[in-house]
């Protein structure tokens, strides 16, 4: 090989091939969308259509489903606490592949319910892998993609929590046409494929940093850190009334009946695919922090909107718009941690761990609140819809206040 072939060579695989390159970003977006469908849409998601099975089955009582819920929610805090140290451990791919293991394996496992702390744990264990996807599936993947497209890939790796959604509102009732344990069955084998169409898609692992850790950063770009982890915790607040609540309001609370309330909850779901999309493509574009103000402002009218009018049409658009933040916001929030922590990292996946782990908690919170709150006022849904109004409006005052202070220092 001549001097000036080898300077080619090398030049081209500093500098791949733009065809190539396009190539690689959307395989490993592909290996991202896998991830958090299986570990956060199936393994959350799917479970809600599951519950009127579970109990008409006998496997476990009513009460009892309540609580098999909440241990998905209380595993994915976990799974979020946890994610760093795991990836220490063992390494940010290998603790990606190893999750999404131990998702399809909870599928299969909970199909034959042994004791209800059998199925607890494989519930809480579903949780965890959730959690942990959710810390490490971005940050591994991001750093490789360039600045100008990290949006709109941002927005593909979370559309599966979306399509995650969606599955529960269509898949699992065709499932459950078959029976119970063929469900898990086949949302085990779903997860099977997901997980080896995913597994030679992930990025090399890098350890170098751009930055050192121990660099020090402005002082404003610290507030704005912290201040981001309080704004995405209160959008978890937000999500919550139509997380849990909006297919009872319909069903119960406007008498219009269960299947009028699916509908809803369908429309929830496809919202939930398309969102991260357009958030990712909007922070590109725009750039992060203007993107993610307009996005509070646009969520806090579609959560009060119900509270204004119960017509079917302002429900639609609540339900869709909503239902595109849920995953929405995700990619928004992970820009801006990319623009407040341009050159390390390190510090981007600490960051981003410590807002999943708001987000985890205020949700949680937020949770259990609500449904005490909706037991003292008796059954007053309209409370729940103000309050995740409210604190999505609070979160839209942090961010300007932030920046006014940014812009006076």
């Amino acid at each position: 090989m001549t001097k000036t072939n080898t300077k080619q060579h090398i030049g081209a695989r500093l500098h791949p091939q733009p065809g190539s390159e396009s190539q690689q970003t959307w395989r490993y977006a592909i290996a991202g969308l896998s991830a958090s469908l299986v570990g956060l849409g199936l393994a959350r998601f799917s479970y809600t259509p599951l519950i009127p099975a579970l109990i008409a089955a006998k496997w476990f009582s009513a009460s009892d489903v309540v609580y098999l819920g909440a241990a998905n929610l209380a595993g994915y805090l976990a799974g979020a606490l946890a994610a760093r140290a795991v990836a220490t451990r063992i390494g940010a791919i290998r603790a990606l592949r190893a999750m999404m293991l131990l998702a399809t394996l909870s599928f299969f496992a909970s199909a034959t319910p042994l004791t209800f702390a059998w199925f607890f744990t494989w519930r809480f264990l579903s949780g965890f892998t959730g959690g942990v996807i959710m810390v490490l599936a971005a940050s591994v993947i991001l750093p490789h993609i360039s600045a100008a497209r990290r949006g709109i890939v941002g927005g593909v790796i979370f559309a599966g929590v979306g399509l995650g959604v969606a599955a529960s509102g269509t898949l699992v009732p065709l499932l459950l046409q078959q029976g119970l344990q063929q469900s898990w069955y086949g949302l085990g084998v779903l997860a099977v494929m997901l997980t080896l169409a995913s597994w030679w898609n992930w990025p090399a692992e890098t350890k170098a940093e751009a930055a050192p850790a121990h660099q020090a950063k402005p002082h404003h770009t610290s507030s704005a850190s912290r201040g981001l982890l309080v704004q995405y915790g209160l959008n978890a607040v937000a999500l919550v009334p139509h997380m849990v609540f909006i297919v009872d309001f319909v069903a119960r609370g406007l008498g219009q009946g269960i299947a009028a309330g699916s509908r809803y909850w369908v429309l929830y779901g496809l919202g939930a695919i398309v969102g991260p999309l357009v958030t990712g493509h909007l922070g590109d574009r725009s750039g992060f922090g203007p993107a993610l103000r307009a996005a509070f402002l646009i969520e806090a009218a579609a959560v009060l909107l119900p509270t204004v009018i119960s017509a079917p049409l302002s429900l639609i658009v609540s339900s869709v718009v909503v239902g595109g933040f849920t995953p929405g916001i995700v990619p928004l929030v992970l820009g801006r941690i990319h623009e407040l922590v341009p050159h390390s990292a390190e510090q981007q996946r600490t960051t981003w761990s410590h807002a999943t782990t708001s987000f985890a908690l205020f949700q949680a919170t937020a949770a259990y609140g609500f449904s005490w709150i909706y037991a003292q006022t008796g059954g007053d849904y309209l409370v729940l819809f103000g309050l995740g109004g409210a604190a999505v409006v609070i979160a839209l005052a942090i961010d300007l206040a932030l920046a006014l202070t940014t812009r006076k220092t």
